[in-house]
């Protein structure tokens, strides 16, 4: 690799980093040679591109891209409860509202229906139920 490949590729992983932040405060010590080490599978030019292309491009903010994210998932109705409890939480992290999640979910129910809304209402539910706790 040229050196300023190397540069550029730095750049972009370091860009990816901040957006992994944004989606999830949590993430504050992401380090990617961490998840190459748990997924060998995972070449580094594909977690460049959700987190360095795809996911940090101009035009949406990490609250908005999130609150999408949970619009599909309540599409997907209760086949990915796990991801929408995680999603749910890094939205709150990332600002949303507990209206504005709401709001997301009500908007799936024409094209999830309404067993998929209701699933997901409950999910919100006990997600906010425990960050009440903590």
């Amino acid at each position: 690799m040229t050196d300023a490949f190397t540069k550029l590729f730095a750049q972009m992983m370091a860009s990816g980093q901040e957006m992994a932040r944004a989606f999830n405060p949590g993430l504050e010590h992401f380090d990617m040679r961490a998840m190459e080490k748990l997924v060998p599978t995972i070449p580094a030019d594909m977690l460049e591109m959700w987190f360095g292309k795809t996911f940090n491009r101009e035009g949406l903010d990490a609250k908005t891209r999130l609150l999408l994210t949970i619009g599909a998932i309540t599409v997907q109705g209760a086949l990915a409860e796990p991801q929408l409890r995680l999603t749910i939480r890094q939205a709150l992290a990332a600002g949303a509202t507990k209206r504005e999640i709401a709001e997301t979910i009500f908007q799936m129910s024409m094209f999830g229906g309404l067993p998929a809304m209701q699933k997901a209402l409950e999910i919100a539910q006990s997600v906010y139920a425990e960050e009440d706790e903590e």
